[in-house]
């Protein structure tokens, strides 16, 4: 583990949070501003928006406007503001009332109140991210909203303070390519996971093409293409994980040879 890297990580989100606060309480409008922080909204880069699947291009590769407007009406709007993600996770996993989900990376806590409102009050919903200041951001508009069933954690992927097969759903919205552990973080998922639990995850992935030099070359860790797996590497780490039914679809680019995907895999029962 480089520890200047993950204190990157940490000084980038916190800036964000900062900014996005303050912006908030200017009442200025800031949809989706996110990593730089860039005036534009842009998240993590702002390259690369074709799609790959649909009509049309996307106005930004990272941000809420990967949200419908449906999904974000409701939502506090200092949460929208801060989205960070490239997709969408709790649309791939179909959560049911009662379930228990935990986000890894839950940032603004976007994810965690979509989450929320879908498994209900006899559910239970927990994120959990590096970054304080985003922390308590996320506290902040879970207050605004008035949700008694979701709960923020501060902690790392790699190491999360939850009891063993605790957890029905796993989801995560571009943050894995941030871990400098990637194995530690399925192997995390896995104890977490009760058998038969399910992931849905959405991340920059990378060509089968791209060496990590390419990947470093299209952008920083912190930026989230130099962490990037390559799809193959993707499935097998998830398949050497204990997990079946792995799938990995990709959804826009965001650098050449480099995409938003959607992950989704389940636990085996007998591991």
């Amino acid at each position: 583990m480089n520890p200047a890297l993950t204190d990157q990580v940490k000084q980038k989100y916190a800036w964000t949070a900062r900014e996005v606060i303050q912006r908030e309480f200017s009442q200025l409008t800031v949809l989706g501003a996110c990593c730089g922080g860039s005036d534009d909204g842009a998240c993590c880069s702002s390259a690369g928006t074709d799609h790959v699947h649909g009509a049309g291009a996307a106005l930004n590769p990272f941000g809420a406007s990967l949200y419908s407007p449906s999904d974000t009406a409701s939502l506090p709007s200092l949460a929208v503001s801060a989205s960070c993600g490239c997709g969408n996770p709790t649309a791939l996993v179909g959560l049911a009332t009662g379930e228990v989900v935990l986000d890894l990376g839950s940032g603004s806590g976007v994810d965690v109140f979509l989450a929320a409102g879908k498994v209900g009050e006899a559910g239970r919903v927990y994120g959990v991210d590096i970054t304080d200041e985003m922390v308590a951001l996320a506290n902040s508009a879970k207050r605004s909203a008035g949700l008694a069933n979701a709960e923020f954690l501060s902690g790392q992927m790699e190491h999360i303070p939850l009891p063993e097969e605790s957890v029905d759903v796993v989801i995560s919205n571009c943050a894995v390519n941030l871990s400098q552990d990637k194995p530690a973080v399925f192997a995390e998922i896995a104890r977490l996971l009760r058998p038969g639990g399910r992931i849905g995850i959405c991340d920059v992935v990378a060509s089968d093409a791209l060496s990590p030099d390419d990947r470093a070359a299209r952008g920083s860790y912190v930026d989230c293409f130099a962490g990037a797996l390559s799809v193959s590497e993707i499935s097998e780490m998830l398949k050497g994980s204990g997990f079946r039914d792995v799938r990995v679809e990709l959804t826009h680019a965001v650098a050449d040879g480099m995409f938003a995907a959607e992950i989704t895999a389940r636990k085996s029962h007998s591991g």
